[in-house]
């Protein structure tokens, strides 16, 4: 069996009962929807085989393409709530990219913010451009970040309930990030995330040096920090679930059991088997079949 998860923003609900008639008809199902949150998210169980998925996706995405809705077609299988789950920082579980935030004490955001959309997109390689950029840094005193931490960057919404659901039913959870350290620790603690990984700014005298130690946290780290926890829990590839939105996520989405792009960089989008472009970050519960009723606040 498959499972068709049609998801609103809850600013914006809008799975109405004429939508869920019209993905019925679609997927050619004789079972009624499960509703995950009044008109904001539900379900439908379809026939099928989990290679078809991706067409019934498409097919649905065109036949309610005028529709604010998220949607995806997955298998309904003993795996569908995950145990390992792993994020992006930047542009994903917070509404900002940390390093064009510290580039704004010294007046270079946009110049800053300019390389990493490049990065991001994957028009140019993620490390020389990271590199460049920490360079712009040298000299930020590094007492900076917690005033830019608490004036400049905003969660996610639904981000803390997510996370906070998935560890509440027994799920690991990892912020890992092509950012740094300096932010991942204490977004990680204000989210509820159990350990975060990214890359460490070099530091004399209380003041950025313009340098990055080595290793550098990117695409294939990523992927890698998935691996590791995944073996070190004993895990199978289907139990694990990833969301990113630039291209240094995409070798960890390929290698999650569920990889979605959340409101992502084109490129992302199309590669990612799942795409979230309406919902927040909520949405992901969705996609693993938990109800409203069960979130943790």
């Amino acid at each position: 069996m498959l499972v068709a998860v049609l998801i609103a923003n809850p600013a914006r609900p809008s799975i109405t009962d004429a939508v869920l008639a019209e993905a019925r008809a679609v997927l050619r199902t004789e079972h009624q929807p499960r509703i995950l949150h009044g008109e904001v998210a539900a379900e439908v169980l379809a026939p099928g085989d989990p290679a078809d998925a991706g067409a019934l996706t498409e097919r649905l995405r065109s036949a309610l393409s005028g529709e604010p809705i998220d949607m995806a077609v997955l298998p309904a299988d003993a795996h569908r709530r995950k145990r390992l789950f792993l994020a992006d920082m930047d542009s994903t579980m917070i509404e900002q990219e940390c390093i064009d935030e510290l580039a704004g004490t010294l007046g270079l955001k946009d110049h800053v913010a300019g390389i990493t959309e490049r990065a991001m997109r994957g028009e140019i390689a993620f490390e020389p451009a990271l590199r460049e950029r920490v360079a712009l840094l040298k000299n930020i005193p590094i007492t900076a970040v917690d005033g830019l931490i608490a004036d400049h960057l905003s969660l996610t919404p639904g981000g803390p309930t997510l996370v906070r659901t998935m560890r509440a039913h027994g799920a690991r959870t990892c912020l890992v990030s092509g950012g740094f350290t300096l932010f991942t620790g204490p977004t990680a603690g204000m989210i509820g995330f159990e350990e975060h990984r990214a890359n460490v700014l070099g530091v004399a005298d209380g003041r950025l040096t313009g340098t990055v130690e080595d290793p550098i946290v990117g695409k294939a780290e990523k992927r890698a920090a998935l691996i590791e926890l995944r073996d070190a829990l004993g895990l199978g590839p289907a139990e694990t679930l990833a969301v990113g939105d630039g291209a240094n996520d995409l070798d960890m989405l390929a290698e999650a059991g569920l990889g979605v792009a959340f409101r992502a960089k084109p490129a992302v989008a199309a590669a990612a088997r799942v795409r979230i472009t309406h919902g927040d970050l909520t949405a992901l519960l969705y996609l693993q079949g938990y109800g409203a009723a069960e979130f943790v606040a």
